[in-house]
């Protein structure tokens, strides 16, 4: 069968790497969006996400002009700056997703979550690191999450290093993982930071972090890992979560390795 001893070799570290026998999680990168009527970050895309058993739906949170909280990628929609532009305004209803929706609003997406209780919130707040602006956006980030009840879901990642430390100290027991990829598991452990998020291709250059980070007793995940080859690479590595915009895909090879040992 294709790919047979890469497949064997996966298994084989994760043994080694005393892993549980569900093996490693797949996160869907902006949800499952690769399908009929979704679109990237839409309530479709989380719902899609729950329905194929994803370990996690990864979505992306900018604040608006006026202080409210939308799920988004890009610091722009529609040619609008997000931050500066009224959340009604983002939300005309001449502005719509690929799939027809509005983009959401943190509140509705936390909200159509409940409909799969046991999917982890992916929680990616869109910062350039700026003080004023997270100074607004933390706060409000951290008091959605508590009023929809969903704090034991939650699991953030940010490519600010100080928006990572920021949540660890406000939510210190979730898992907030660093997304940069420039620094050591060691160093960031040191600064309370509970776990990597790094490109796969971060792993390719140091895949001694993998083992490192797991002696700290960190999570390791690889973004976003698309190609079959890339993926089961990674699962040689002995990541702990692959964050894809392929979760059926990994999925399945998941289940092959498991399979074949």
């Amino acid at each position: 069968m294709k790919n047979f001893m890469l497949y064997l070799l996966i298994g084989c570290t994760l043994a080694a790497c005393g892993k549980e026998a569900a093996g490693p999680q797949v996160v869907a990168h902006r949800g499952y969006w690769k399908t009929e009527g979704s679109a990237q970050n839409s309530i479709a895309a989380l719902q899609n996400a729950g329905r194929i058993g994803a370990y996690g739906s990864e979505f992306d949170v900018n604040l608006t002009a006026d202080g409210r909280l939308v799920v988004n990628h890009d610091f722009t929609y529609h040619g609008l700056t997000i931050a500066e532009t009224t959340f009604d305004d983002l939300r005309c209803d001449t502005l719509r997703l690929a799939n027809g929706e509005i983009i959401p609003s943190l509140d509705e997406y936390l909200e159509a979550s409940r409909a799969w209780p046991e999917m982890k919130l992916v929680f990616e707040l869109k910062s350039t690191g700026d003080p004023d602006y997270e100074a607004v956006a933390l706060p409000a980030c951290v008091e959605a999450i508590r009023r929809h009840q969903v704090e034991k879901r939650v699991e953030f990642i940010s490519f600010s290093l100080s928006a990572c430390r920021e949540f660890a100290r406000m939510m210190p027991k979730n898992r907030v993982e660093y997304l940069g990829g420039e620094i050591a598991p060691a160093e960031l452990h040191e600064m309370g930071i509970s776990s990597i998020d790094y490109h796969y291709t971060v792993f390719d250059k140091h895949p001694e972090w993998v083992k490192e980070a797991h002696d700290l007793g960190m999570i390791v995940n690889a973004w976003t890992v698309n190609a079959e080859e890339d993926i089961v690479r990674m699962l040689g590595l002995g990541v702990d979560h692959i964050t894809t915009n392929e979760p059926e895909l990994a999925q399945a090879l998941i289940e092959t390795f498991k399979s074949e040992k």
